[in-house]
Protein backbone atom coordinates (compact mmCIF):
# COMPACT_ATOMS: atom_id res chain seq x y z
CA UNK A 1 0.00 0.00 0.00
CA UNK A 2 1.51 3.36 -1.01
CA UNK A 3 1.54 6.65 0.92
CA UNK A 4 -1.55 8.02 -0.82
CA UNK A 5 -3.62 4.91 -0.07
CA UNK A 6 -2.54 4.94 3.59
CA UNK A 7 -3.32 8.64 3.98
CA UNK A 8 -6.74 8.25 2.39
CA UNK A 9 -7.53 5.19 4.53
CA UNK A 10 -6.51 6.76 7.83
CA UNK A 11 -8.12 10.10 6.94
CA UNK A 12 -11.42 8.35 6.43
CA UNK A 13 -11.17 6.19 9.56
CA UNK A 14 -9.50 8.62 11.95
CA UNK A 15 -8.69 12.21 10.96
CA UNK A 16 -12.05 13.27 9.53
CA UNK A 17 -14.32 11.80 12.22
CA UNK A 18 -12.02 12.75 15.11
CA UNK A 19 -11.53 16.32 13.90
CA UNK A 20 -15.29 16.65 13.48
CA UNK A 21 -15.78 15.38 17.03
CA UNK A 22 -13.12 17.73 18.43
CA UNK A 23 -14.67 20.69 16.63
CA UNK A 24 -18.05 19.77 18.12
CA UNK A 25 -16.57 19.43 21.61
CA UNK A 26 -14.67 22.74 21.35
CA UNK A 27 -17.86 24.51 20.34
CA UNK A 28 -19.92 22.77 23.02
CA UNK A 29 -17.61 23.12 26.04
CA UNK A 30 -15.92 26.44 26.82
CA UNK A 31 -13.40 24.72 29.12
CA UNK A 32 -12.32 22.04 26.65
CA UNK A 33 -8.80 22.52 25.27
CA UNK A 34 -6.08 20.27 23.86
CA UNK A 35 -2.69 20.23 22.16
CA UNK A 36 -1.63 18.51 18.95
CA UNK A 37 1.68 17.21 17.63
CA UNK A 38 1.66 17.45 13.81
CA UNK A 39 4.77 16.72 11.75
CA UNK A 40 5.71 18.46 8.54
CA UNK A 41 5.73 15.10 6.77
CA UNK A 42 2.09 14.57 7.72
CA UNK A 43 1.11 18.05 6.54
CA UNK A 44 2.85 17.51 3.19
CA UNK A 45 0.94 14.29 2.56
CA UNK A 46 -2.38 15.65 3.82
CA UNK A 47 -2.06 18.77 1.67
CA UNK A 48 -1.52 16.54 -1.34
CA UNK A 49 -4.09 13.79 -0.76
CA UNK A 50 -6.51 14.99 1.93
CA UNK A 51 -6.56 18.82 1.91
CA UNK A 52 -9.90 18.88 3.73
CA UNK A 53 -8.13 17.29 6.70
CA UNK A 54 -5.66 20.18 6.83
CA UNK A 55 -8.56 22.64 6.69
CA UNK A 56 -10.25 20.85 9.57
CA UNK A 57 -7.08 21.05 11.68
CA UNK A 58 -6.88 24.78 10.86
CA UNK A 59 -10.43 25.26 12.13
CA UNK A 60 -9.45 23.55 15.38
CA UNK A 61 -6.43 25.81 15.86
CA UNK A 62 -8.47 28.89 14.93
CA UNK A 63 -10.66 28.32 18.00
CA UNK A 64 -7.72 29.52 20.10
CA UNK A 65 -8.11 26.45 22.30
CA UNK A 66 -5.83 24.06 20.38
CA UNK A 67 -2.05 24.40 20.66
CA UNK A 68 0.49 22.96 18.21
CA UNK A 69 3.64 21.47 19.76
CA UNK A 70 7.12 21.92 18.27
CA UNK A 71 9.12 18.94 17.02
CA UNK A 72 11.27 17.77 14.10
CA UNK A 73 9.73 18.29 10.68
CA UNK A 74 10.46 14.72 9.58
CA UNK A 75 9.73 12.92 12.86
CA UNK A 76 13.40 11.98 12.94
CA UNK A 77 16.00 10.85 15.47
CA UNK A 78 18.41 13.50 14.23
CA UNK A 79 19.16 14.80 17.74
CA UNK A 80 21.15 11.63 18.41
CA UNK A 81 23.15 11.81 15.16
CA UNK A 82 23.52 15.42 14.04
CA UNK A 83 22.68 18.43 16.18
CA UNK A 84 22.94 20.71 13.14
CA UNK A 85 20.47 18.62 11.14
CA UNK A 86 18.17 18.35 14.15
CA UNK A 87 18.05 22.12 14.54
CA UNK A 88 17.38 22.56 10.83
CA UNK A 89 14.40 20.24 11.05
CA UNK A 90 12.99 21.99 14.13
CA UNK A 91 13.25 25.35 12.33
CA UNK A 92 11.70 23.84 9.21
CA UNK A 93 8.80 22.53 11.29
CA UNK A 94 8.32 25.91 12.93
CA UNK A 95 8.14 27.60 9.52
CA UNK A 96 5.60 25.04 8.29
CA UNK A 97 3.39 25.49 11.36
CA UNK A 98 3.54 29.27 10.94
CA UNK A 99 2.70 28.94 7.25
CA UNK A 100 -0.26 26.58 7.72
CA UNK A 101 -1.69 27.64 11.08
CA UNK A 102 -0.31 31.13 11.70
CA UNK A 103 1.04 30.20 15.14
CA UNK A 104 4.50 29.61 16.62
CA UNK A 105 5.00 26.56 18.88
CA UNK A 106 6.06 27.32 22.45
CA UNK A 107 6.41 23.78 23.85
CA UNK A 108 8.75 21.10 22.51
CA UNK A 109 8.48 17.35 22.26
CA UNK A 110 11.09 15.21 20.55
CA UNK A 111 10.29 12.31 18.22
CA UNK A 112 8.61 9.37 19.99
CA UNK A 113 8.77 11.46 23.17
CA UNK A 114 12.51 10.72 23.26
CA UNK A 115 13.98 12.75 26.07
CA UNK A 116 16.96 13.23 28.33
CA UNK A 117 18.57 16.07 30.28
CA UNK A 118 20.59 17.15 27.25
CA UNK A 119 17.49 17.56 25.08
CA UNK A 120 15.82 19.57 27.84
CA UNK A 121 18.85 21.82 28.13
CA UNK A 122 18.82 22.38 24.36
CA UNK A 123 15.10 23.24 24.42
CA UNK A 124 15.68 25.65 27.31
CA UNK A 125 18.39 27.47 25.36
CA UNK A 126 16.13 27.49 22.29
CA UNK A 127 13.51 29.42 24.27
CA UNK A 128 10.75 26.85 24.75
CA UNK A 129 8.65 27.25 27.88
CA UNK A 130 8.11 23.51 28.39
CA UNK A 131 9.13 20.07 27.16
CA UNK A 132 7.20 16.77 27.27
CA UNK A 133 8.44 13.40 28.52
CA UNK A 134 7.19 10.01 29.66
CA UNK A 135 6.30 9.84 33.34
CA UNK A 136 8.18 6.62 33.94
CA UNK A 137 8.78 5.43 37.49
CA UNK A 138 12.54 4.75 37.22
CA UNK A 139 12.95 8.44 36.29
CA UNK A 140 10.32 9.92 38.59
CA UNK A 141 11.26 7.81 41.59
CA UNK A 142 8.89 8.59 44.45
CA UNK A 143 7.39 11.56 42.62
CA UNK A 144 4.09 11.76 40.75
CA UNK A 145 3.73 12.73 37.05
CA UNK A 146 0.87 15.02 38.11
CA UNK A 147 3.03 18.06 38.87
CA UNK A 148 5.14 20.54 36.93
CA UNK A 149 8.88 19.85 37.19
CA UNK A 150 12.15 21.40 36.04
CA UNK A 151 14.98 19.64 34.18
CA UNK A 152 18.45 19.99 35.75
CA UNK A 153 20.78 22.82 34.68
CA UNK A 154 18.02 24.81 32.97
CA UNK A 155 16.85 28.37 33.53
CA UNK A 156 13.26 28.73 32.37
CA UNK A 157 11.90 25.54 30.85
CA UNK A 158 9.39 23.33 32.63
CA UNK A 159 8.94 19.56 32.34
CA UNK A 160 5.50 18.00 31.81
CA UNK A 161 5.38 14.24 32.30
CA UNK A 162 2.79 11.92 30.79
CA UNK A 163 0.68 9.53 32.84
CA UNK A 164 1.38 6.56 30.61
CA UNK A 165 -0.89 4.10 32.40
CA UNK A 166 -4.06 6.11 31.94
CA UNK A 167 -3.01 7.17 28.44
CA UNK A 168 -2.38 3.56 27.43
CA UNK A 169 -5.72 2.44 28.86
CA UNK A 170 -7.27 4.27 25.93
CA UNK A 171 -4.48 4.00 23.34
CA UNK A 172 -3.80 0.26 23.68
CA UNK A 173 -6.21 -1.50 26.02
CA UNK A 174 -9.56 0.07 25.17
CA UNK A 175 -10.79 -2.67 22.79
CA UNK A 176 -8.92 -5.58 24.36
CA UNK A 177 -11.62 -8.01 25.47
CA UNK A 178 -9.08 -9.92 27.56
CA UNK A 179 -8.43 -6.80 29.66
CA UNK A 180 -9.90 -7.10 33.13
CA UNK A 181 -11.41 -3.60 32.84
CA UNK A 182 -13.10 -4.20 29.48
CA UNK A 183 -15.37 -2.56 28.50
CA UNK A 184 -14.11 0.82 29.69
CA UNK A 185 -16.83 3.41 30.27
CA UNK A 186 -16.32 7.16 30.44
CA UNK A 187 -17.62 7.36 33.98
CA UNK A 188 -15.10 4.75 35.13
CA UNK A 189 -12.26 6.53 33.35
CA UNK A 190 -13.27 9.85 34.92
CA UNK A 191 -13.23 8.21 38.34
CA UNK A 192 -9.76 6.74 37.66
CA UNK A 193 -8.35 10.14 36.74
CA UNK A 194 -9.90 11.83 39.78
CA UNK A 195 -8.54 9.08 42.01
CA UNK A 196 -5.07 9.20 40.47
CA UNK A 197 -4.85 12.97 40.91
CA UNK A 198 -5.62 12.70 44.64
CA UNK A 199 -5.32 16.46 45.09
CA UNK A 200 -2.47 16.94 42.58
CA UNK A 201 -2.95 19.79 40.09
CA UNK A 202 -2.33 18.17 36.71
CA UNK A 203 -2.91 15.08 34.57
CA UNK A 204 -1.03 14.77 31.26
CA UNK A 205 -2.62 12.33 28.81
CA UNK A 206 -0.77 11.86 25.52
CA UNK A 207 -1.53 9.28 22.84
CA UNK A 208 -1.26 8.72 19.09
CA UNK A 209 -3.93 10.63 17.20
CA UNK A 210 -4.68 7.47 15.24
CA UNK A 211 -5.84 5.90 18.51
CA UNK A 212 -9.20 7.31 17.49
CA UNK A 213 -10.56 5.33 14.56
CA UNK A 214 -7.43 3.53 13.33
CA UNK A 215 -5.83 1.77 16.29
CA UNK A 216 -9.21 1.63 18.01
CA UNK A 217 -11.80 1.27 15.26
CA UNK A 218 -15.05 3.19 15.28
CA UNK A 219 -16.89 -0.06 15.98
CA UNK A 220 -15.22 -0.26 19.40
CA UNK A 221 -17.12 2.85 20.52
CA UNK A 222 -13.95 4.95 20.89
CA UNK A 223 -15.53 8.14 19.54
CA UNK A 224 -18.59 7.85 21.77
CA UNK A 225 -16.32 7.11 24.74
CA UNK A 226 -14.25 10.24 24.11
CA UNK A 227 -17.27 12.51 23.74
CA UNK A 228 -18.83 11.08 26.87
CA UNK A 229 -15.59 11.46 28.84
CA UNK A 230 -15.23 15.16 27.96
CA UNK A 231 -18.77 15.84 29.10
CA UNK A 232 -18.46 13.84 32.31
CA UNK A 233 -15.13 15.42 33.28
CA UNK A 234 -16.45 18.94 32.83
CA UNK A 235 -19.65 18.18 34.72
CA UNK A 236 -17.62 18.97 37.86
CA UNK A 237 -17.11 22.75 38.05
CA UNK A 238 -13.67 22.18 39.60
CA UNK A 239 -12.47 20.35 36.49
CA UNK A 240 -11.01 21.93 33.37
CA UNK A 241 -8.65 21.24 30.45
CA UNK A 242 -5.34 22.94 29.62
CA UNK A 243 -3.21 23.35 26.55
CA UNK A 244 0.39 22.29 27.23
CA UNK A 245 1.45 25.94 27.60
CA UNK A 246 -1.31 26.55 30.12
CA UNK A 247 -0.34 23.38 31.98
CA UNK A 248 3.25 24.63 32.19
CA UNK A 249 2.02 28.02 33.45
CA UNK A 250 -0.39 26.50 35.95
CA UNK A 251 2.16 26.16 38.77
CA UNK A 252 5.80 26.56 39.71
CA UNK A 253 8.04 23.47 39.38
CA UNK A 254 7.66 21.17 42.36
CA UNK A 255 11.13 19.66 42.01
CA UNK A 256 14.01 18.98 39.61
CA UNK A 257 13.71 15.68 37.72
CA UNK A 258 16.81 14.33 36.00
CA UNK A 259 16.92 11.80 33.16
CA UNK A 260 20.54 11.34 32.08
CA UNK A 261 19.60 8.26 30.03
CA UNK A 262 17.35 8.44 26.98
CA UNK A 263 13.67 7.96 27.78
CA UNK A 264 10.90 7.32 25.22
CA UNK A 265 7.26 6.29 25.32
CA UNK A 266 7.87 3.05 23.42
CA UNK A 267 7.70 -0.56 24.51
CA UNK A 268 8.38 -2.08 27.90
CA UNK A 269 11.94 -0.71 28.09
CA UNK A 270 11.04 2.97 27.41
CA UNK A 271 14.27 3.48 25.46
CA UNK A 272 15.40 3.74 21.83
CA UNK A 273 15.83 0.02 21.22
CA UNK A 274 12.73 -0.03 19.00
CA UNK A 275 14.73 2.13 16.55
CA UNK A 276 18.39 1.45 17.37
CA UNK A 277 18.34 -1.89 19.15
CA UNK A 278 19.80 -4.22 16.53
CA UNK A 279 22.75 -4.16 14.14
CA UNK A 280 20.55 -3.60 11.07
CA UNK A 281 19.07 -0.44 12.54
CA UNK A 282 22.42 0.83 13.73
CA UNK A 283 24.06 0.17 10.37
CA UNK A 284 21.18 1.72 8.40
CA UNK A 285 21.15 4.93 10.41
CA UNK A 286 24.95 5.18 10.41
CA UNK A 287 25.05 4.99 6.61
CA UNK A 288 22.17 7.44 6.27
CA UNK A 289 23.67 10.17 8.45
CA UNK A 290 27.12 9.61 6.94
CA UNK A 291 25.69 11.19 3.78
CA UNK A 292 24.85 14.46 5.52
CA UNK A 293 27.73 16.62 4.28
CA UNK A 294 27.65 15.52 0.66
CA UNK A 295 23.87 15.80 0.40
CA UNK A 296 23.36 19.08 2.26
CA UNK A 297 26.23 20.74 0.39
CA UNK A 298 24.85 19.56 -2.95
CA UNK A 299 22.14 22.25 -2.70
CA UNK A 300 19.93 19.81 -4.61
CA UNK A 301 16.54 20.39 -2.99
CA UNK A 302 15.07 17.13 -4.26
CA UNK A 303 18.02 15.10 -2.99
CA UNK A 304 17.96 16.81 0.42
CA UNK A 305 14.20 16.25 0.73
CA UNK A 306 14.56 12.55 -0.06
CA UNK A 307 17.42 12.17 2.43
CA UNK A 308 15.36 13.83 5.14
CA UNK A 309 12.34 11.67 4.35
CA UNK A 310 14.48 8.60 5.01
CA UNK A 311 15.22 9.98 8.47
CA UNK A 312 11.59 9.47 9.54
CA UNK A 313 11.81 7.14 12.52
CA UNK A 314 9.30 4.67 11.06
CA UNK A 315 11.94 3.36 8.65
CA UNK A 316 14.14 2.19 11.51
CA UNK A 317 11.08 0.99 13.45
CA UNK A 318 10.19 -1.42 10.63
CA UNK A 319 13.59 -3.10 11.12
CA UNK A 320 12.86 -3.88 14.78
CA UNK A 321 13.28 -7.52 15.80
CA UNK A 322 11.82 -7.26 19.30
CA UNK A 323 9.36 -10.09 18.80
CA UNK A 324 8.72 -10.61 22.47
CA UNK A 325 6.59 -8.35 24.68
CA UNK A 326 6.05 -5.74 21.96
CA UNK A 327 6.58 -7.59 18.69
CA UNK A 328 2.94 -7.63 17.68
CA UNK A 329 2.85 -3.84 17.74
CA UNK A 330 5.87 -3.57 15.45
CA UNK A 331 4.56 -6.17 13.04
CA UNK A 332 1.12 -4.55 12.77
CA UNK A 333 2.41 -1.23 11.45
CA UNK A 334 5.06 -2.51 9.05
CA UNK A 335 4.38 -2.64 5.30
CA UNK A 336 7.18 -5.22 4.93
CA UNK A 337 7.06 -8.98 5.26
CA UNK A 338 9.93 -8.93 7.75
CA UNK A 339 12.41 -6.55 9.44
CA UNK A 340 15.07 -7.91 7.10
CA UNK A 341 13.08 -6.85 4.05
CA UNK A 342 12.70 -3.41 5.60
CA UNK A 343 16.48 -3.19 6.01
CA UNK A 344 17.19 -4.29 2.43
CA UNK A 345 14.75 -1.83 0.90
CA UNK A 346 16.09 0.96 3.09
CA UNK A 347 19.72 0.27 2.21
CA UNK A 348 18.83 0.22 -1.48
CA UNK A 349 17.35 3.69 -1.05
CA UNK A 350 20.48 4.87 0.81
CA UNK A 351 22.68 3.55 -2.01
CA UNK A 352 20.53 5.42 -4.50
CA UNK A 353 20.97 8.62 -2.49
CA UNK A 354 24.72 8.10 -2.38
CA UNK A 355 24.84 7.59 -6.15
CA UNK A 356 22.80 10.74 -6.79
CA UNK A 357 25.03 12.74 -4.46
CA UNK A 358 28.12 11.51 -6.31
CA UNK A 359 26.53 12.42 -9.65
CA UNK A 360 25.76 15.93 -8.39
CA UNK A 361 29.35 16.30 -7.21
CA UNK A 362 30.74 15.17 -10.59
CA UNK A 363 28.46 17.56 -12.48
CA UNK A 364 29.58 20.37 -10.19
CA UNK A 365 33.22 19.55 -10.80
CA UNK A 366 32.67 19.38 -14.57
CA UNK A 367 30.98 22.78 -14.69
CA UNK A 368 33.45 24.21 -12.20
Amino acid sequence: MDNQAIMEKVAEKSYRPMNALLEKMLNTHDEFKLSLSITGTFLEQAERWAPDVVESFKRLVDTGKVEIVAETYHHSLAFFYSRKEFEQQVKQHERKIQEVFGVTPKVFRNTELSYNDEIAQWADEAGYKAILAEGWEPVLGWRSPHYVYQPPDTSNIKLLMKNYKLSDDVAFRFSNKAWAQFPLHAETYTDWISGALDGAPLMNLFMDYETFGEHQWSETGIFEFYEDFIGKWLRDENHTFYTVSEAADSSAPLDVVSSPDILTWADAERDLTAWMGNSMQQEALRHLYALENSIVHSNDESLIADWRSLQTSDHAYYMCTKWFSDGDVHAYFSPYDSPYDAFLYFMNAVRDLRYRAMQDQRIGETHG
